[in-house]
């Protein structure tokens, strides 16, 4: 982690419950996000985890992207819910939308389909 009002190198924060890469984030003012992504042999995972950012610590489980294990193309969020689109296994692309409520745990709910697959997508967002 970083101080974003301070010039400085950064910290260790923790680790999440498995380490993958490719995974997307997403955060409001209590929760951090960390969702798919793929563990060492680029075997895709649907895990979902959280941390609190106050303060510092290990992320906890926070449940399971709705379908196939992946890389996640895109995530956003507000202060209540938070979206992950898109994204690919390695071998498809995926125009899923999945949505979680930031402060409950539990599993993502579909949201929705992108309007085409796509592998990389980028995510915007408003308190709407």
């Amino acid at each position: 982690y970083v101080t974003i009002d301070t010039t400085s190198n950064s910290d260790d924060f923790g680790d999440i419950t498995e380490g993958r890469r490719g995974t997307m984030s997403v955060s409001n003012l209590t929760r951090g996000i960390f969702a798919g992504g793929a563990v060492s042999g680029g075997v895709e995972r649907t895990a979902i985890d959280y941390v609190t950012i106050a303060s510092k610590g290990n992320g906890t489980n926070f449940g399971d992207l709705t379908g196939t294990a992946r890389f996640v193309g895109a995530g956003c969020s507000n202060t209540t819910r938070g979206c992950f689109a898109g994204g690919y296994d390695g071998d498809n692309n995926f125009n899923v939308i999945d949505y979680i409520t930031i402060d409950s745990k539990g599993n993502a709910t579909d949201f929705g389909d992108l309007t085409v697959a796509t592998r990389f997508a980028s995510g915007v967002s408003d308190l709407t």
